[in-house]
Order: structure tokens, then sequence, then C-alpha cells
């Protein structure tokens, strides 16, 4: 049976459906949050693999949690679990990704991810592991982690070498929270996402968290946000395209044909096919094969801007946060973007910037932080305008949770920190030190069973 995503692409109006199916002014924008967390053994801080740890706990939460297992293949090891609207998923190198069921307010996503960590303490405690709330592992080096078995990382695991530095790096050692927001038309669209890009390396700066590497400091504040200068340029970065104010998903469109590919699936095969773009494939084929609609829509999934398009805008500029922030970046970016008068005052802010000098600072990011300079001032001090404008967005939306306060709450922490020219990892890096027992304290201090403790 041939099903539409079989279909062969054959116009380009084909490439634009999944964009505009995916708009819709009829319903109230929902927010889908993805948390990814590395894990490690408390007693020696040694890194967690598929086979040790991550498997059992994938076993656990399908066994007494309600969980759906998912297997690439009959047979086949499970990789990923399902449970209303939401997902367990594994990242190359055994990081643990919730994604989390689309929701209409940061309280729910806040409760979402608590009764998450409570199903995993049970196991987890068995297992003696810790799961912390960073941008890239602190203690693990390259070799010492494995690859989980999906087939799509061993087509990428032999790629990046060929393409950048870090490209390994991004796979086993890098975890993001990343927040994903619906669009009302093409418009829409657009409009959020010149808007995200415009803030895309500020975004990475307020949420600057991985500041360690391999056991010691690196002398940055996010590894992670250096590992993304270096993967894979055609892939990746803040599309220049997609400034103009005319954009259209079109733009998005022909930038995404001229990426290179991965991989084409049939039946239950993953088939290598790194040495064409899109644009190739879909003019030629391969081997006998024609694009179709699931190709196009797997090949959007590989895909790494800043801010990617696919059926919602994808936030994905900033590394993984500790306790105290995991709810922080939903809550920016609807209080930014789901309010009109804040996409405004945004739109305002940003307006003068140019692609060259917001591309351009992310080359400085990821050691200086919110101490970068940007037009002649500190980048701390755009993030407090920002915040600002993301706190008023909030305070009119409304949404209260059950002690009478506005989603604006997620953002604190942050207004804190921002507020004396700091990112996370400043303030990890002051409360760890740099004694004997600062592994031991790094681990405490983005412990995400900590959420556990929150009210």
């Amino acid at each position: 049976m041939i099903t539409a995503s079989d279909e062969p692409i054959g116009t380009r109006d084909d490439l634009l459906e999944v964009f505009f199916e995916s708009a819709d002014a009829t319903r109230p924008p929902k927010i889908g949050p993805e948390k990814e967390k590395c894990g490690v053994h408390a007693a020696d801080f040694s890194p967690v693999t598929y086979e040790g740890v991550v498997m059992n706990v994938l076993v656990d939460l399908a066994a007494h949690h309600g969980w759906t297992p998912e297997r690439e293949r009959a047979g086949g090891p499970l990789i990923a679990l399902q449970k209303n609207g939401a997902s367990v998923t594994l990242e190359p190198g055994g990081q643990l990704e919730l994604s989390g069921a689309p929701a209409e307010h940061v309280h729910a996503i806040a409760a979402e991810q608590r009764a998450h960590m409570a199903e995993l303490e049970g196991v987890s405690k068995q297992l003696g592991v810790k799961w912390l709330g960073i941008g890239f592992h602190p203690f693990a080096s390259r070799d010492e982690l494995r690859f989980v078995p999906k087939a799509r990382y061993t087509t990428m695991r032999e790629y990046f070498p060929k393409k950048g530095k870090y490209g390994v790096d991004m796979m086993l050692r890098t975890c993001t929270v990343q927040a994903n927001l619906d669009y009302k038309s093409e418009a829409d669209a657009m409009r959020k996402m010149r808007l995200s890009l415009a803030i895309a390396p500020l975004t990475t700066a307020m949420f600057a968290n991985s500041p360690w590497v391999e056991g010691r400091p690196f002398g940055g504040v996010t590894m992670r946000g250096r590992v993304w200068l270096d993967v894979d340029a055609p892939r990746a970065g803040i599309l220049p395209a997609l400034w103009k104010r005319d954009a259209r998903f079109d733009d998005y469109v022909e930038w995404a044909l001229g990426a290179p590919m991965f991989i084409v699936k049939r039946g239950d095969d993953f088939i290598p096919n790194t040495e064409q773009t899109f644009a190739d494939f879909l003019a030629h084929g391969k081997d006998g094969m024609r694009a179709t609609q699931a190709d196009w829509r797997l090949h959007l999934n590989t895909l790494f801007p800043e801010v990617r398009l696919k059926r919602t805008i994808e936030i994905r500029a900033a590394d993984a946060q500790g306790p105290k922030l995991a709810s922080t970046l939903p809550a920016l970016y609807a209080g930014l973007l789901y309010d009109a008068r804040a996409q405004g005052e945004l739109e305002a802010l940003v307006e003068p910037w140019t692609y060259d000098e917001v591309n351009a600072l992310r080359t400085r990011i990821w050691e200086h932080g919110l101490r970068a300079p940007f037009r002649d001032a500190p980048l701390a001090n755009v993030a407090a305008r920002v915040l600002d404008i993301a706190k008023g967005g909030l305070e009119r939306r409304g949404y209260k949770d059950a002690r009478g306060r506005d989603e604006s709450v997620y953002l604190e922490p942050l207004v804190s920190l921002v507020s004396r020219g700091l990112t996370p990892a400043d303030a990890l890096l002051t409360a760890i030190g740099t004694g004997t027992d600062a592994k031991a304290r790094l681990v405490a201090e983005t412990d995400l069973f900590k959420i556990l403790e929150s009210p």
C-alpha cells in the first residue's frame, strides 16, 4: 500500500506542503519543549552507556510508568518511548531527551518535567546514576562515549569528520533545551523565524551552560556554542536568506534543497546518501530511487540551523539547563512570540541589526558570554531588554499556577543572572570552585533530580 508520504515529489508545491499544512490560525498556539540530559555514574563520574544504563532506564519506564516502547525495526533494540503526546528519545551518545507534549502554558511544561524526573528517580537510584542539566558532557572524552544503536547515527559518525572539527562531539557530548512554537500563517512563521534568528546568538549567551570539558574549565562559558561553529556549515547557522522582510517558505525550501543529505529510508533500511544535496536527489534520484515526501521530511529533520522550520518553529540555540532554569527557555520565547505587543517590541529592537554583525557575534559568545561586546555595549544590556519584553508578554498572557504566579516566574532566575552580567556557566563556575571536590559540586549543581525539591 502506498501512503501519501511515499508519493514521489512532483512539483515545488509538494515541497511547501509540510509548512502550509502546519499553519493554523484557528487554535491557541502551544509550546513543545525538548530537554536533553547526560548521565553519569555518581560514584566515579564516568559516563553512562546505552547497554549499561540507558536501555535499562527505557525498559523500566515502559514496564512501570505506562510508556510504549518503540524500535526502528521488529526485534531491534529499544530506542524510544511514547506516552500521551510525549516521547523519550536518545541522542547519539546516550543523552536522554524528553520531548514533551505540546502545552498551552509553561506551568504545564514544568509539571511534566517534574513528573518525568519522578519517574526516573527510582531506576536511576538503583543504577547509581545522576542526570545532569548541562550543555556539554563535563567529564567524558570523546573516546569514552559509545553510539547508541540507531541506524542514521552510523552514517552521521562517518560523515561529520569530513565536514568539520566538532561534528562527532556535537553528536556524543552536547545537550540542548529547545522550544517548538506554532505559527498561524506563512507570514507569521517568517516573522517568528526572522526575530528568532536575530536573537539566536543572544540566546546562546543567555543560556551558556557548558564551561567544563573533560573534567576541568575549558576557558569559555559554552563549549556547545563553540562546537556549533565548526560542524557542517551548509546545514547550520542563522540563515541569511530568512532575514528579508519579504521572506517566504520558498526561501527556506531553497536553502534546504542545497543542503547535503544523510540517508534515504526504504522500508526498514536506512541507505546512506551523503554525496547528494536534496536538489540533486530530487532531479536525478539515486540507484533507481526517486525523492518522496517522506524523504523530504526526513531531510528537513537532518538540518541544524539555530532556528529550524518544520511543522513548528524550533528554537535550537541554547545549552541544556540545570534545575533552576529548566523551564526558562520555553518561557522566554512564549513571552516574546506569543504576545503581539512583545513581538512588536522585539521587532523594533532588532530592526537595525544586520546579518553580518549578528553572525560575527556568534564567534565571540562561546568565550565571553554576556560580556561579549555588541554595538559598543556589553551583550548583557541587550539581554536585559529582551527579558523585560518577554516578562511583559508573559504577564499579559495571564496563565496562573495554583499559587497565583504567572509564567514570568520562570524567567526570574535568568533575570537575576543577567542583571549581574552573568551566564549560568559563570554562576556554575563560582559555585563549584576549583578544589578537589569540584566534580562532586558540579554534579550537585546540575543534578536534575533537584527539580523534585521545587515547590
